[in-house]
């Protein structure tokens, strides 16, 4: 019998995506040797979005699409975003699993990408109970969120402890300090991210005028 597909779900806002997310998405390939890993787009970030103006989604694909290019064996995936509404992980995860019954594939093995960071506060997150029993969490530790658009070396956090229930997979690094917020206080000031954002996604960035960079 053929081994289940293992899917990775790194799913962001992406406004904008960073050497972060890239650092991120191949040490996940590398540690659980996924036979896809999904740049999951969210259409409304719904813990976002009361509080800043997000980039429109369409925007922020092509920004993932760019990305993708920058990751082996990731893709942008717009199933969010063609799903409309608040994006909610345990959707994303039914969805997959929906689509293998359909083809009559066996379930998929989902790893759900999350940094170090996040892991406090999945018990926010829409339908969490029925989530962790359909994934198996990867961990990226990493340093603190950064203050300001860069890349430094340092040691990698402990890694916190999920709450009961989740399956864990841990994965090591990246050691990369960089926030998308801090990125975009950046290009709205005119200054340089070079480094920090990559090359395909710079140009897009540019090409649709995103930021104030260009105007």
């Amino acid at each position: 019998m053929p081994r289940s597909e293992r899917i990775g779900i790194f799913g962001g806002t992406f406004d904008p995506p960073h050497m972060g997310h890239v650092a991120a998405g191949r040490a996940v390939q590398d540690a659980l040797d996924l036979d896809r890993l999904l740049l999951v787009v969210a259409n409304d970030p719904w813990q976002k979005s009361p509080r800043r103006a997000i980039t429109p989604a369409e925007d922020r694909f092509a920004m993932a699409e760019a990305l993708a290019k920058e990751i082996p064996g990731a893709e942008a995936s717009r199933m969010e975003i063609d799903r409309g509404g608040p994006s909610y992980t345990v959707m994303t995860a039914e969805a997959l699993l929906a689509e293998a019954a359909e083809a009559g594939q066996a379930p998929p093995a989902i790893y759900l990408v999350v940094g170090a960071d996040l892991v406090s506060e999945l018990g926010t997150w829409e339908r969490s109970e029925d989530l962790k029993g359909l994934v198996t969490l990867a961990v990226v530790s990493r340093p603190p969120v950064a203050s300001t658009a860069g890349a430094v070396s340092g040691k990698a956090q402990p890694t916190p402890i999920p709450p009961p229930g989740w399956r864990v997979e841990r994965v090591d690094g990246p050691l990369v300090e960089v926030s998308s917020s801090a990125v975009r206080d950046v290009l709205e000031r005119g200054g340089s991210v070079d480094g920090v954002v990559p090359a395909e996604v710079m140009h897009c960035i540019r090409r649709r005028n995103l930021y104030a960079v260009g105007r």
